[in-house]
């Protein structure tokens, strides 16, 4: 995405995909079949960070944060399509239905213009004024963030003096000691910590397990797991209309917190029934209290994560440090998925919850005081907010006041 272009690295990143699910629709035996999920995953994992930082990049700041809600929307909603379509066919007709989406996305990518952050950064204004033109309008506001963007791109390429390859390395290594890069990749530590301890991927892989012993009965697993999609897809679609009105902040840890209160009564509930203090005979109230968890938690605690991810890196490293955080949350998830088996064996479903429960609240509590508000700022506004401690409410105006700014950062 930093050679060749957000545009162009959505393109490519979308052809291992598709050859992979026509692998897997041809494969006759099991090594076909796992080259065919690999490259799948190639681009799963491509497209997390790369259309968080083209959401990011591409849409407003009034709605990027709807859209980027979204877009976790479209991956639950799709994780529910594939569950249902996987119950009732064959699963070689489920990876043609997975195929048609693939299809559908390389051919909405030629339609788009290049991202004009990324033209910023290679210099081409022009290019870049008409792009983001083309995207947003040419209202005050839009001509404003504009103008901000090629302004502070063009005070930082008068403080790039390295022409050899040897001081460009030097350099780039420089980047990732400063705090406009060290202070996001910190939040997205515990922001990635959050979206795994709540249990957004965790609880749907051991539904069938933590099911089975919360009610004693798994034969209805598909329909708690159909359930369990439903619940989560609403509440993230419920989730991309409220950023619109509630600041980031606000709704990340009413919704957080109070999920975090639910889950202590489940695991306080399960506790009681297992030692034998009261009946196993209600199932039903931990159901309820699980999906109450589940709502909440997907309102706040794993959209906005994933949102942060298009939002927090500057311009300069922004393909590298998303990437990166998409690395370590990638590392979560399997660490989670690796040890949630031996803690449901070990600990039951009550002590398990109770682990991942006190890695949410830690979570929680730390990013109250390292997370910003970035509604309705610009990128330009965010990566300021980490290169100077604050948010900037004046516009630049003038070249004097934009190099005293850069000499501020380069020190």
């Amino acid at each position: 995405m930093d050679w060749y272009g957000r545009k162009k690295a959505q393109i490519i990143t979308m052809i291992p995909g598709i050859i992979g699910w026509i692998l897997i629709y041809l494969s006759t035996n099991i090594t076909t079949l796992l080259i065919g999920r690999v490259l799948c995953g190639l681009t799963a994992g491509a497209s997390l960070t790369l259309g968080a930082v083209i959401i990011g990049e591409y849409t407003s700041p009034k709605n990027r944060g709807m859209f980027l809600n979204l877009k976790t929307t479209a991956v639950s909603f799709g994780n529910m399509i594939v569950h249902i379509f996987g119950h009732f066919l064959v699963w070689k007709y489920v990876a043609l239905v997975a195929l048609v989406p693939h299809i559908v996305a390389i051919l909405i990518v030629f339609t788009w213009p290049e991202s004009p952050a990324w033209l910023v950064s290679k210099k081409r204004f022009n290019s870049s004024q008409k792009s983001f033109y083309w995207l947003r309008g040419t209202s005050s506001d839009s001509r404003r963030e504009i103008e901000e963007l090629i302004q502070a791109q063009k005070e930082k390429l008068k403080f790039d003096k390295s022409t050899s390859i040897s001081e460009k390395l030097s350099e780039l290594c420089n980047k990732f000691t400063k705090k406009d890069f060290l202070k996001p990749m910190i939040v997205m530590v515990f922001c990635g910590l959050l979206l795994e301890a709540c249990g957004r991927h965790i609880f749907p892989a051991y539904a069938i397990q933590i099911i089975r012993e919360v009610t004693g009965n798994s034969a209805d697993s598909f329909y708690y797991t159909l359930g369990i999609d439903l619940i989560i897809t609403v509440s993230t679609l419920f989730s991309s209309a409220l950023v619109k009105v509630l600041k980031r902040r606000t709704l990340l840890f009413s919704s957080g917190f109070a999920a975090l209160f639910i889950l202590a009564c489940v695991c306080l509930y399960l506790y009681l029934t297992a030692n034998g203090i009261i009946s196993k005979d209600r199932p039903w109230i931990p159901i309820l209290l699980f999906s109450g968890y589940f709502i909440l938690s997907n309102l706040g605690c794993t959209p906005i994560p994933l949102a942060l991810l298009g939002e927090l890196f500057p311009l300069a490293y922004r393909g590298v440090g998303s990437n990166l955080a998409g690395i370590l949350l990638s590392l979560y998830l399997i660490i989670g998925m690796q040890v949630t088996p031996f803690l449901l064996v070990g600990v039951k479903v009550y002590g398990t919850f109770a682990v991942f429960g006190s890695a949410t609240g830690l979570a929680l509590v730390v990013l109250c005081f390292i997370l910003p508000e970035t509604k309705d700022r610009t990128l330009q506004e965010i990566e300021d907010y980490f290169s100077f401690g604050e948010f900037r409410n004046d516009v630049i105006d003038n070249d004097e006041e934009a190099k005293i700014k850069m000499i501020a950062n380069q020190i």
